[in-house]
């Protein structure tokens, strides 16, 4: 057993693991629960299996066939997005959606159909896995589609790793004509501002997101800077490969764990004060490379660790357009008046592109993730008390950032749930899902997160 945690850093428990090296090889007989783990940057407790075995992915690292010509890469689960681009960008090939990070594995944004800043033009990531081999503890293996064992396809995809083990994938790439995309920033200056400029800017740009102060109060709530681009026309291809922030390793770092102090009230006011009037509030355009753009935060090492030990929690949600205003409105004013800012506030919209996950968090609307250092009972009740206002307001929270949801909560944003269950491998488990199903718990979920072990039995009987 060894102390593992997620991005997030919270919680922490107890685990063994054990690492996979041959997509050919059966699964492991260890006792207990087991989930497949990738890199570990889901921020909650759906890549935890406190009391059992992770089955470490990243040996799974094979590329096995790439076509050039009509962009469809076929490679182990454990190959990352970085890799995938390494091989796809200098041939005229991106990722068709891509989270704010490259460092997930191809198993990873699967198990969690991630999304990326151009939803309302792509929907989500699992639209463009073509199939994938699915091994089960039986040590029956399915090959998974669209037209071929739909149901497992369906179930698997943002299924958080449960319903086996993804060993292989195919993924259909989009074209590019170059690495640069042509960036925008907008101002706006409070909430109903974004709802107008971000609906206004999915006419024209494939990527939107915008940056929120948290702390802005009365008529500024919910002000902020949004950020919309298009990958550069075919006149820009001839322009050198820029060297990204990543191009020889990570720019910055974060050496230590730094004190709780550092992030109170002030010193995150200071900055949000300082990064939105940078704008000097007109739009500025640019050209730059796609790495800062989709991936601002892979340029700083370990800046998690800007937490401090205890880690932070994030929450994010979604809202259908109708109650989006009020809802979002009651979120920001529950985080600004407080004294837990959220250091990193990120706004974007959903379009009506549905996901083909059962369990896929994406759905019209828009989306807000908030990040609070963890400062125990009272940060644990600002995330509860926002689960409510968003199960209140008719959206649904994400399980990949969730560490705080409500067992109710839960059932109400994921109704095809009572059907996923029937497709849970009976050997495949995981905190997060213990948690989603506290009356079959036969143990106590503050001993999981201390560190507390279960009886194998008991995690083997639970669905």
């Amino acid at each position: 057993m060894k102390a593992l945690e997620s991005w997030g850093r919270y919680p922490r428990v107890e685990q063994r693991t054990h690492a996979l090296t041959w997509r050919s090889d059966a699964l492991p007989e260890v006792s207990g629960a087991v989930l497949p783990h990738g890199l570990g940057r889901s921020y909650g407790d759906s890549c935890l299996n406190g009391g059992g075995t992770l089955l470490l992915t990243s040996g799974l690292d094979r590329l096995i066939a790439f076509d050039a010509a009509t962009g469809v890469v076929r490679c182990e689960a454990g190959v990352s997005l970085d890799t995938l681009l390494r091989l796809a960008v200098p041939r005229g090939w991106f990722l068709p959606v891509t989270p704010g990070t490259k460092y997930v594995t191809v198993g990873g944004a699967i198990a969690n159909d991630v999304h990326g800043k151009n939803h309302h033009r792509g929907g989500t990531f699992g639209r463009y896995v073509r199939r994938f081999e699915l091994l089960r503890s039986d040590g029956s293996r399915r090959v998974c589609a669209p037209d071929e064992n739909p149901d497992w396809y369906g179930a698997t995809i943002g299924g958080l790793g449960l319903t086996g083990l993804v060993t292989w994938a195919e993924v259909q790439l989009k074209p590019i004509s170059n690495p640069f995309v042509l960036q925008e920033t907008v101002p706006f200056g409070n909430l109903d501002e974004f709802l107008v400029v971000a609906r206004e800017s999915e006419a024209d740009h494939e990527f939107t997101m915008a940056w929120v102060d948290c702390l802005a109060r009365g008529r500024k709530l919910g002000r902020g800077l949004l950020y919309r681009g298009n990958f550069a026309p075919p006149q820009f291809d001839r322009l050198p490969l820029a060297k990204s922030h990543l191009s020889h390793g990570m720019g910055l770092a974060v050496p230590m764990d730094m004190p709780a102090f550092c992030l109170n009230r002030l010193s995150v006011s200071a900055f949000n004060w300082l990064y939105f009037h940078r704008q000097n509030g007109k739009p500025k355009q640019r050209l730059t490379h796609y790495d800062p753009f989709f991936y601002p935060l892979d340029a700083i090492y370990g800046w998690n660790r800007i937490y401090g030990r205890r880690g932070f929690l994030q929450f994010q949600c979604v809202v259908p357009y109708a109650t989006a205003r009020d809802a979002l409105k009651e979120i920001l004013e529950r985080s600004s008046r407080g004294a837990l800012p959220s250091f990193l506030s990120v706004l974007k919209t959903f379009g009506d592109i549905p996901s083909p996950g059962w369990l896929s968090f994406p759905r019209q609307g828009v989306t807000l993730a908030m990040d609070f250092a963890n400062r125990g009972e009272k940060t644990y009740r600002l995330v509860e008390d926002l689960d409510k206002l968003t199960r209140e307001a008719g959206g649904a929270v994400y399980p990949a950032k969730d560490a705080r949801m409500s067992p109710e909560s839960f059932a109400a944003y994921f109704p095809r749930r009572a059907e996923f269950s029937g497709y849970i491998d009976p050997a495949f488990s995981s905190s997060f899902w213990r948690r989603m199903n506290p009356v079959a718990l036969p143990f106590s979920l503050e001993s999981e997160r201390k560190g507390g072990a279960a009886a194998p039995q008991s995690l083997l009987a639970l669905r």
